[in-house]
């Protein structure tokens, strides 16, 4: 089976072309003239705790963060690398080497937007402590932190199956570092999968306000979601809640919303990217050898010989740093075309009238929680939670939960202003038109943004101009 008869076969698996609207829908190429203004300068406006917690919860919030920060090694201090339990296989060495811009809890960092954090630290990564990997050519200085996931399983023989494979595949192996010697483990064949057209990437998302998305209650989810019918179904638009398979409530985090909460985000990510083995995921994974595996598992527990905040687990402490962060600030200043405050108003205006909010959703209420500075509060996330179909153009290929192959979450917009990379993949950056590129490649066969972006691509240059100016602002 061919990269080609592959994609043709999801195209028809996964929805028809939405036109009925009768608008002209141009996918991909951009027809604004319009420009982004690019990531907002001047001043960072995320990466801060809530300013109201209590003094014992800001601790175990700094705590989260230092953790958060630490870098990992396999099994011990190498070259200044505190943390236990690195790979065998992994994308990163700490959770901030992916979540970095503009601050620690961000999105992959840059270094031409402010603030100049520096280049994809995946470069650096690969061969920390004498590690022996080779670069894959979709890792680059300038370009975003990526994990790659194979869409089918391939045969011994080299070819493409029929079988679903869907797994992170991670970058870098252990092998040849200075702790782990003797350690035998091949890096996955990329350049493979590449000629297969059976590789496809995921930047990490942000995790800015993810307490308040987390306290938001699955009714008032499902409540947005019933609200306006008969618009949504007018342009096209649907969605539904991606659910946990234990208990049916609605998952919220993830490219496909595929995790419930933050906890299990947290620990995924660090047995999946990092290759820590945790008490909610405690097996080693990529059937590693045995000549790679140096530590007890779980790697990372609970510490119960030790006081405090240093009780808790690094998931549970990565969660806590999570939970407790503020959401972004929004902000005008630093936008380098310096708009107007009525541009800003008038885009803000636009997103409603040309109905990005239909799934975008400005602002949802956090419900009763146990987390006071939590508790029944207005979270302008931008996002309804729930996954829609993407059609063709954005697919995947990969199915998580109930989020199927074109399926993925509406990414929350809180922060955009300062973020560098769009998309599941970052394939939208500042080299390619940036926002409206993203914005453009929302539309295609199967898409439930097709009437949207269509209006969008009605406006003219200077409301377009006022739109952009307005989701920078965010």
């Amino acid at each position: 089976m061919t990269g080609l008869k592959r994609k043709i076969g999801l195209a028809i698996g996964i929805g028809t072309i939405c036109l009925s609207t009768g608008i002209l829908v141009h996918a991909g190429n951009g027809t604004s003239k319009a420009q982004d203004p690019g990531p907002r300068g001047n001043a960072v406006g995320a990466g801060l705790p809530f300013t109201s917690l209590t003094g014992n919860q800001l601790a175990f919030f700094d705590d989260g963060q230092a953790r958060f920060e630490q870098v990992d090694s396999v099994s011990g201090t190498v070259n200044g690398e505190p943390g236990v339990g690195l790979g065998p296989g992994f994308n990163a060495n700490s959770c901030v080497s992916c979540h970095a811009q503009p601050a620690p809890g961000g999105s992959s960092p840059s270094t031409s937007a402010y603030p100049n954090i520096g280049p994809n630290p995946q470069v650096q990564i690969a061969n920390d402590a004498n590690a022996t990997n080779t670069l894959p050519s979709f890792i680059t200085l300038n370009g975003p932190v990526r994990e790659a996931r194979f869409p089918l399983q391939v045969s011994s023989s080299g070819k493409l199956t029929l079988f679903a494979d869907g797994g992170v595949h991670d970058l870098f192996t252990i092998a040849g570092r200075s702790d782990a010697e003797n350690c035998s483990m091949a890096q996955p064949n990329f350049q493979q999968m590449q000629q297969l057209n059976n590789i496809i990437f995921r930047i990490p998302t942000p995790v800015f306000g993810a307490g308040l998305i987390e306290a938001i209650p699955d009714s008032t989810i499902l409540a947005n979601m019933n609200s306006n019918t008969s618009l949504k179904k007018q342009y096209g638009i649907g969605g539904q809640p991606n659910t946990s398979g234990n208990d049916g409530t609605i998952t919220r985090f993830g490219w496909k919303a595929q995790n419930k909460s933050l906890e299990i985000f947290a620990g995924e990510a660090y047995n999946v990217e990092i290759g820590v083995t945790n008490e909610l995921f405690p097996n080693e994974r990529n059937n590693a050898p045995a000549s790679c595996i140096y530590n007890a598992t779980p790697e990372d527990s609970t510490n119960f010989d030790l006081v405090g905040d240093q009780i808790l687990s690094d998931t549970v402490e990565f969660a806590m740093f999570m939970r407790f962060l503020a959401p972004p600030t929004p902000s005008s200043v630093g936008i380098s075309t310096n708009p107007s405050a009525a541009s800003i108003a008038n885009g803000q205006s636009l997103f409603s009238q040309v109905h990005c909010d239909l799934c975008h959703t400005p602002t949802l209420q956090t419900g009763s929680s146990a987390f006071p500075v939590l508790s029944n509060q207005t979270a302008a996330l931008y996002s309804d939670l729930l996954v829609h179909h993407m059609g063709f153009g954005l697919a995947d290929g990969i199915t998580q939960g109930g989020a199927g192959p074109d399926q993925f979450r509406t990414a929350p917009l809180w922060g955009l202003g300062q973020r560098v990379f769009f998309l599941h993949d970052g394939r939208a950056n500042p080299t390619n038109g940036g926002l409206v590129t993203a914005i453009q490649d929302h539309a295609g066969i199967g898409s439930e943004a097709n009437a949207v972006v269509g209006f969008f691509n009605g406006l003219t240059q200077s409301q377009q101009q006022d739109l952009l100016n307005f989701l920078r602002s965010l």
